[in-house]
């Protein structure tokens, strides 16, 4: 008997609707940034809200394009003032967060912009916005989705274990997703984003 967590099936939405703000979520290394980045390439309309982190960046990352990159003290401004629409302690080290600003602006304009965050986060902006699109990314399995962490080479051994234990924890709570899209390979995670998305 293996001891590994269930991976969700790919599921459509519980209900259609136009989509403004949309939410896509998933453990680590299960290629959410690559499917969002794929996605804005191919659809240049949607916005795709960049997250504050207090983390530094991986050698791949720019800032001001994957993140911003900010202190402690800056994020913790950020919350005093109201300027997060939601964020998080992830992996028990680094805060995320998402700025208000863009997000309510994209909203106003009338076009649909994408969060890409953890599960903590699509809670919070549960609140906010009840109507959001919220969509679960998973791995075709679970070996799949350790083969991708230590295959990127960012973390120590303990943080690759630390993330895959709240992998675990993220993918038990897919269920509370609008729908779940299986990321066997990226062109089918964008193809059935678009269709989610009514884009």
């Amino acid at each position: 008997m293996s001891s590994d967590p269930v991976i969700p099936k790919s599921r459509g939405l519980r209900h259609r609707g136009p989509v403004t703000v949309a939410v896509v979520s998933g453990p680590t290394a299960v290629g959410k940034g690559t499917v969002v980045g794929a996605l804005m390439r191919s659809h240049p309309e949607i916005v795709v809200s960049r997250s504050v982190t207090t983390r530094p960046p991986r050698p791949s990352e720019r800032d001001g394009i994957d993140y911003d990159f900010i202190t402690p003290d800056q994020f913790d401004k950020l919350i005093d003032t109201g300027g997060l629409l939601e964020w998080a302690t992830v992996h028990n080290s680094h805060r995320y967060g998402t700025p208000r600003g863009p997000v309510e602006q994209a909203v106003a304009d009338h076009r649909t912009v994408v969060l890409e965050i953890d599960l903590q986060g699509a809670r919070q902006v549960r609140e906010t916005y009840p109507q959001a699109t919220q969509i679960f990314l998973a791995p075709p399995s679970w070996d799949e989705l350790v083969r991708r962490l230590r295959g990127r080479g960012t973390e120590t051994p303990k943080q690759q274990s630390q993330r895959l234990e709240t992998a675990k924890v993220e993918l038990a709570n897919a269920d509370e997703f609008d729908a779940v899209v299986v990321n066997d390979t990226v062109d089918h995670a964008v193809a059935r984003l678009v269709d989610l998305l009514s884009l």
